[in-house]
């Protein structure tokens, strides 16, 4: 058995390197495109575009499994998802959803998979999938006229969180620790009073992220501060912090988030309305969402969806309307590297990104 237990672990190590030193190799071409060099032009990793056949369908909801599989969900009640890396999609649409507009979707695997629709009132639901999208469970349905559900989360295969505005002058957060087969509303006495006009922005899904266990974090505008609030204890308590994006408008605020762990993340956001500017589109911090510094370059427009690349400590890129942007230095300059315009991006433990986004759109970074 000891001798097993080595091998087990040589074999564990040896795929970790593999990973590493691919992690290290697509961040290092990643810069290479941001210096514009000519081998960046030729041999750096690119958009390129999967047709999903729904032109009229805007997908802000992404789920990548890997560089083979991921779901997408948007308007007109969709869910798709590919097993072939994008070559073909599959419409797996829940029966009777085309008047709801699905804005998240967390996936398992190439079976499993929750998507949340948003809404006031009985347009916020959640729905679960363990056939790949042959057959949906309807496991929550708001009833509260004031509720309206933004994104969701998993902290793992059981246990997730989703969030709604403030209801009572509180975000609402429910909690479901089968996999998203049944919610519950958490108690709000752990919840920091809402900012007035404070809510969340349903843009990306990415509103609500987690990292480990136990960590998780939500991100707000239309208040005074554009603020992400921060618990330790899977939704139970929060603490609120601002950040140096700007606010003050209900268009204005943090719209994503991605945390690598529980101490380093990244907030973008901005103006979403295409005539204004988005000065200080993004922020990163060091210390779990305590504190926010701004980025010294930020992206230069509004950015609605931001992902960590795995295994890599420094580099990460945003989505918006008007282009991807990409950081090598975790978080603190920005260089807009593609101007096509995707909602939402997500990277996967294979070192495979996605990005989605309106008229269908759907793509791969490639080689």
């Amino acid at each position: 058995m000891r001798r097993l237990g080595s091998t087990r672990r040589t074999a564990r190590a040896r795929r970790t390197g593999r990973v590493a030193a691919v992690g290290v190799a697509c961040a290092a071409a990643l810069a290479a495109l941001t210096a514009g060099s000519a081998q960046a032009t030729t041999r750096a990793p690119h958009w390129v575009l999967k047709d999903t056949g729904t032109p009229d369908v805007r997908f802000r909801g992404l789920a990548a499994v890997d560089r083979n599989t991921a779901w997408l969900a948007g308007t007109g009640g969709t869910v798709l998802r590919t097993t072939d890396g994008g070559t073909s999609w599959r419409n797996v649409s829940p029966p009777g959803a085309g008047d709801l507009q699905f804005r998240d979707v967390e996936a398992f695997d190439a079976r499993r998979a929750v998507v949340l629709a948003i809404g006031e009132g009985e347009a916020s639901r959640i729905y679960r999938t363990d056939d790949g999208g042959r057959t949906w469970t309807e496991s929550f349905r708001n009833t509260d006229a004031a509720a309206f559900y933004d994104c969701m989360a998993f902290f793992d295969r059981r246990h997730g969180l989703a969030m709604s505005d403030p209801v009572d002058g509180r975000f609402r957060i429910l909690s479901t620790s089968d996999g998203g087969r049944s919610w519950r509303v958490l108690p709000a006495d752990g919840m920091p009073a809402a900012l007035a006009g404070e809510a969340g922005f349903a843009a990306s899904g990415q509103c609500l992220v987690t990292s480990g266990p136990k960590d998780a974090w939500l991100a707000t505008g239309g208040g005074a501060h554009a603020r992400v609030l921060h618990s330790t204890d899977r939704g139970l308590t929060w603490t609120a912090a601002d950040t140096t994006i700007p606010a003050g408008d209900p268009a204005k605020g943090v719209f994503a988030l991605a945390f690598r762990d529980r101490d380093h993340g990244l907030a973008v956001g901005g103006d979403y309305r295409a005539d204004q500017a988005s000065p200080q589109a993004a922020a990163v911090t060091a210390d779990g969402g305590r504190g926010w510094r701004p980025a010294v370059t930020p992206p230069p427009a509004y950015r609605s969806g931001v992902t960590w690349l795995p295994h890599s400590r420094g580099t990460a890129l945003a989505v918006g309307p008007t282009g991807t942007d990409l950081t090598t230095d975790g978080g603190r300059s920005w260089r807009t590297v593609d101007t096509g315009s995707y909602d939402t991006v997500t990277c996967t433990p294979d070192l495979s990104c996605w990005a989605a986004g309106e008229q269908g759109r759907a793509a791969r970074l490639e080689n």
